[in-house]
C-alpha cells in the first residue's frame, strides 16, 4: 500500500504543474506497472485548440511508454481538488484499456488522499479492444 501512497503524492504534485488556463481544472495522474517500481506521472495540459488537450491519465500513460515501453498497468491514481473525486473520462478509459486488465485498480483522490478505489472493469465493463 506504500507504493499507492507514493503514487498519490506524485500525482498530487504533478497536478500543480497542470496547464489549465481554460477550464481551471487541474488534474494529476500516476500509473504503476507490474514488475516496475517506478511511478509514472502526468498532468492535464490544455491548448487553445481544444482537440490538442491531453488529460492527466493519458499523460501519465504516455510518460510510461516513452520511458519504459509497454507494460501492464496495475494501478492508476487520479487526483483532483473536487469532492467526490473525478473518475477518468471516456477517452482516458479507452487509452487505459490498451494497457490494463479488468482488475486494474483506479484510485480516485482529492488533495487529502484516496477516497475511493474501483476496478477498471467496473468503470468500463466492455472496452473496445482489437483481438
Amino acid at each position: 500500500m506504500e507504493e499507492i501512497q507514493q503514487a498519490f503524492l506524485a500525482a498530487r504534485d504533478a497536478r500543480l504543474r497542470a496547464h489549465a488556463p481554460y477550464s481551471h481544472f487541474q488534474v494529476g495522474g500516476a500509473v504503476l506497472v507490474a514488475g516496475d517500481a517506478r511511478v509514472f506521472v502526468g498532468c492535464n495540459v490544455e491548448n487553445a485548440s481544444y482537440g490538442a488537450c491531453i488529460c492527466a491519465e493519458r499523460s501519465a500513460i504516455m510518460h510510461m511508454v516513452s520511458v519504459r515501453g509497454v507494460g501492464v498497468i496495475e494501478h492508476v491514481v487520479v487526483v483532483t481538488a473536487v469532492s467526490p473525486p473525478s473518475v477518468p473520462c471516456a477517452l482516458c478509459l479507452q487509452v487505459i484499456a490498451e494497457f490494463a486488465t479488468p482488475k486494474t485498480q483506479i484510485h480516485l483522490a482529492d488533495l487529502e488522499g484516496i477516497k475511493r478505489t474501483v476496478t477498471f472493469g467496473e468503470l468500463l465493463p466492455e472496452p473496445f479492444v482489437l483481438v
